[in-house]
């Protein structure tokens, strides 16, 4: 069996830049077992897995450890293998996943996500992660998932975070996010993601991250369309609009690579 495979660098403008995913596109379901081995293989923090389906395409998404119940950077790259290579004629296609209908559409040079809003919903004693991270943050929530996003007094002490992998992984959070008001005059909010628990130290762009991020700052901001940046290694851009129940999640893809993997 061949498989039609993609590398796609998402929420960047620059190649080598943003969140690398990998994209298969399959004629029928794979089992879970060589889906996680494909995903362990390619050794990239997401692959996403498409199907034909009666109104757009199944997605499922494995990292080398294991299945994510929603991604927005594979996403992202798999609506742009959809839209820029395999039906270029569209300007819209829809994601069926265990979270729902996923949909991704043309937005000028961009494509735009709608992901469901997870504002956060609890409040903790920001004292439990200040050991974890080495900083106090000013405020500490809990969001659906159990992501936990803990918001700093500005950006550069967010891009000056040196956290502890194995004390991030012991809290009672799925993963943690690292937030502040943005750089004056450059964007409205910066971020990092810590995921140790799914065997990622540290995530290089995360369109679910910003479900949460996003009704956070446009409600502190009193606004709903913002601009963000993700402050890891590679680094991101995304463009954000809150809109209630749900969030608009826009950025740029850079291909990569594009092949056939053989599975015997």
């Amino acid at each position: 069996m061949t498989i039609p495979f993609y590398q796609i660098d998402a929420f960047t403008r620059e190649l080598f830049g943003g969140n690398p995913a990998g994209v298969c596109v399959l004629e029928r379901p794979l089992d879970d077992r060589t889906m996680l081995a494909i995903a362990a293989e390619k050794n990239l923090p997401a692959t996403a897995f498409l199907v034909h389906g009666e109104t757009g395409f199944g997605i499922r998404w494995f990292t080398p450890c294991g299945e994510l119940q929603l991604c927005g950077h594979a996403t992202l790259a798999s609506g742009y293998v959809v839209l820029n290579v395999l039906q270029r004629d569209r300007s819209q296609v829809a994601f069926d996943a265990v979270a729902g209908r996923l949909d991704v559409q043309r937005d000028g040079d961009r494509l735009a996500l709608d992901f469901p809003a997870m504002a956060p919903l609890r409040e903790h004693d920001p004292e439990l992660v200040t050991q974890a991270i080495g900083v106090a943050p000013a405020a500490l929530w809990e969001a659906a998932g159990g992501r936990g996003m803990a918001v700093l007094a500005g950006a550069a002490q967010v891009r000056a975070l040196r956290p502890d992998p194995s004390a991030v992984a012991a809290l009672p959070f799925s993963a943690l996010i690292a937030t502040a008001p943005g750089f004056e005059g450059d964007c409205d909010f910066v971020s990092r993601y810590f995921v140790p628990k799914s065997g990622i130290a540290e995530d290089f762009v995360t369109g679910s991250a910003h479900c949460v991020l996003a009704p956070y700052w446009a409600g502190v901001l009193g606004k709903p369309k913002l601009f963000a940046r993700q402050l890891s290694s590679r680094g991101g851009e995304l463009w954000l609009e809150d809109r209630g129940d749900r969030v608009r999640i826009a950025g740029e893809c850079v291909p990569f690579a594009e092949g056939t993997l053989t599975i015997r």
